[in-house]
């Protein structure tokens, strides 16, 4: 395969491999990567010197440089793209080939292509996805189970879900192609590859190239990816606006900043999206060591209704309706069980309780990880917009949300108990056995785990271990007392597995696990040293 100047792919070249990986392909990811690459690490060195101040007692607020722009009322985003009016329900997934098909077939309006947390970034994950895009986009996948023989299609176009497409963060890189002896950002690859390839495809269907942007943690991070899409409008000669991108408000940095980052993509904007379980972890990640103030129940007894989680899903949908932009809820991860229906009946009706939440709130839609949930999730929006598309004209102006109500942490109810401690620790090392092993949507005890609820779980142990908590029980949380848990977690996994149980894998993940919890110092994300050890 032929590269331009300047370019090394350093990843195996699978069959059709060449179809992605075109001279042309990698020229135009030379560009991005030339044009942004400097900034990009100038924005991720602006986030580390922003956590130094935090760490030394320093908080958050809304910027006072950015008055003008919250204060002027007259501005607003795009109008909605052809297949992003109605938003009502959207399905999450990785790009294989099997939930590809189904993702599409699911019935929901919106599928989360995913690039990122539900996907590990093995290479041939990477590049086998952008093939299953496009495939999908020409119509010619279709998929057979080898375990099953079960036959798997594509349905009619005006059946199919809209593909949004998200990318890795800005942390992120794509080490397997270097420009100029560099790896090259990850964001700008999955983005790059798939605009490429795709972006005539989606316009020939009636849609068009539309993002999920992630990881997020200010409106300079928003301007970069606007500046990044004009160049690749201008260099496609495809006008500028016809990208759509929805960015995922995850980071609490990021929720101090709405207003700047719909206004900075506002003619690129398909509006914000509540991504809750990593904005569970960005609040541990950012006041990990500022003491019992920050510290949160364990996992399990955080709900939306906690006043720090409402103020900023109340806050959300104020902020898009303000500027005439979506406001998509979070994610419902229960897994359906094929043989508990008590189990079923009981999660289901948590499900809906915490959608009809979000469709009174004034979301215009919300997500789901699995195709059987898509119905509950519609029933619930078509019982609050009938025949309308959404619900952008609820302008909440009755919501009023200071810096102290996004903040107000320590008013979150809840214990931190034994079984919440090996509740996170069960679930980080089953997640990461199997995300070495290339699968990054894991179903693990009826819920769809990804890398942000095992971002949560490692990094609430790595708190409670700095701060010294006591569970409920009487035990205070120490390097000692979690690497025993750990043990007796893992031979509960063994003996539960049998032969399935793989030993190298696990001891892979005991290892990383071990990296990111009981070091003094901590791993800003945990999906890095876990690429670092990937192929």
């Amino acid at each position: 395969m032929a590269a331009p100047e300047g370019v090394e792919v350093t990843g195996p070249l699978h069959e059709r491999y060449d179809e992605i990986l075109t001279p042309e392909a990698l020229s135009f990811l030379a560009t991005l990567q030339r044009e942004f690459g400097a900034r990009r690490k100038e924005l991720l060195a602006a986030r580390a010197e922003r956590e130094r101040k935090l760490a030394a007692g320093g908080t958050l607020d809304f910027l006072p440089e950015t008055a003008g722009v919250r204060s002027d009322d007259s501005w607003r985003v795009a109008e909605p793209a052809p297949g992003l009016e109605d938003r009502r329900v959207e399905i999450t997934g990785p790009t294989d080939r099997k939930m590809t098909i189904n993702a599409l077939n699911s019935g929901a309006k919106v599928w989360l292509a995913d690039f990122e947390d539900a996907n590990t970034p093995l290479w041939e994950n990477m590049i086998g996805g952008q093939l299953n895009l496009r495939d999908a986009l020409d119509r010619t996948i279709d998929f057979t189970d080898p375990k099953t023989g079960k036959s798997y299609a594509l349905k009619a176009d005006e059946e199919l879900a809209t593909i949004v497409v998200r990318p890795r963060g800005w942390h992120m890189e794509e080490k397997h192609v270097l420009v100029d002896g560099q790896p090259m950002s990850g964001s700008l690859f999955d983005f790059g590859l798939y605009f490429f390839h795709c972006a005539r495809r989606q316009l020939a269907k009636g849609r068009g190239p539309y993002f999920y942007l992630p990881k997020m943690e200010s409106h300079l991070e928003a301007r970069l990816w606007n500046d990044a899409f004009n160049l690749a409008q201008d260099t496609l000669e495809i006008p500028r606006g016809t990208i759509r991108a929805t960015v995922l408000i995850e980071t609490i940095p990021a929720a101090f900043e709405m207003e700047e980052i719909l206004y900075e993509l506002r003619d690129h904007s398909a509006g914000l999206n509540a991504g809750r379980w990593d904005y569970l972890f960005s609040v541990i990640k950012k006041f990990r060591s500022r003491g019992a103030e920050f510290v949160l129940p364990e996992r399990n007894a955080i709900t939306m209704t906690a006043p720090f989680m409402r103020a900023y899903t109340e806050l959300l949908v104020r902020t898009c309706h303000k500027r005439g932009a979506h406001a998509i809820g979070g994610m419902a991860a229960f897994i359906p069980s094929r043989k508990d229906p008590e189990v079923n009946k009981n999660a289901l009706e948590k499900v809906r309780a915490d959608k009809t939440r979000e469709a009174n709130d004034g979301f215009d839609g919300s997500w789901v990880a699995h195709p059987d949930l898509v119905p509950v999730c519609r029933e619930v929006f078509d019982g609050v917009l009938g025949d309308k598309p959404n619900q952008r004209d609820r302008l909440r102006e009755d919501v009023q949300v200071s810096a102290a109500d996004l903040l107000a942490v320590d008013k979150t109810p809840g214990e931190i108990t034994e079984a919440g401690l090996r509740n996170n620790i069960d679930v980080a090392l089953r997640y990461l056995a199997t995300w070495l092993g290339g699968n990054g949507a894991v179903a693990i005890h009826n819920l769809m785990e990804d890398a942000a609820t095992a971002e949560i779980s490692r990094s609430q142990v790595w708190q409670w271990i700095y701060n010294g908590v006591t569970l409920k029980e009487g035990q205070q949380v120490t390097k000692e007392l979690v690497g025993q848990i750990m043990d007796e977690e893992l031979a509960t996994i063994r003996a539960e597995l049998g032969q399935a149980y793989d030993e190298p894998r696990y001891n892979q993940a005991v290892a990383l696990f071990k990296e990111v919890t009981l070091a003094d110092e901590y791993a800003e994300f945990l999906t890095t040293p876990a690429y670092e050890r990937m192929p």
